[in-house]
């Protein structure tokens, strides 16, 4: 039993120093931010080429950084920003849309051409087995075929089959 009350007093201290731990980076981190906000009106904000910078720099020119507007510009500024901001979310949406239906259009195109390239080829192939087939049989003679002995007439009714005749029953003849 003494192991488990030791046990649950360390979790106990561990959890009130990680809780006291807690509160000591809050108070440093919000004493750092109130020393950065709070900083002297002596520091001077320097222009060097293309960026900014609170330390002077090479051929760096001091700029003036106050702010003398009211709350009320600032918060209409502010409100300008945002909705500055929200238009250009709002036509960057449409850009993005308009640039994918182009680049599907786009695509569909370049498919259904090289289906087409496709189909004319497979079409010249064709046209050109298909010469190639005609000029074998301009070139090679003729083979012989089978051969009729008798005349075209005689060719015409031996050829096919003769049909058999019903015989008509007695019974149709009478009825008749």
């Amino acid at each position: 039993m003494k192991k488990r009350t030791t046990t649950a007093a360390t979790k106990a201290a561990s959890g009130a120093a990680k809780g006291a731990m807690k509160a000591a980076l809050f108070l440093i981190a919000s004493f750092a931010c109130s020393v950065s906000i709070s900083a002297p009106g002596g520091t001077q904000t320097w222009r060097c080429g293309s960026t900014y910078s609170d330390h002077a720099c090479d051929g760096g020119k001091p700029v003036k950084v106050d702010d003398n507007r009211s709350d009320n510009d600032r918060r209409a500024a502010d409100a300008g920003t945002r909705s500055a901001s929200a238009r250009a979310d709002q036509l960057e949406h449409n850009r993005l849309s308009q640039e994918k239906a182009a680049y599907d259009r786009d695509r569909q195109a370049a498919q259904e051409a090289r289906n087409a390239a496709l189909a004319d080829r497979r079409m010249a192939l064709s046209e050109q087995m298909a010469r190639a087939q005609e000029s074998r049989a301009a070139r090679d003679p003729r083979k012989p075929g089978m051969s009729f002995k008798g005349t075209a007439k005689d060719a015409g009714e031996g050829s096919a089959p003769k049909k058999k005749r019903k015989r008509k029953s007695s019974a149709d003849s009478s009825a008749g």
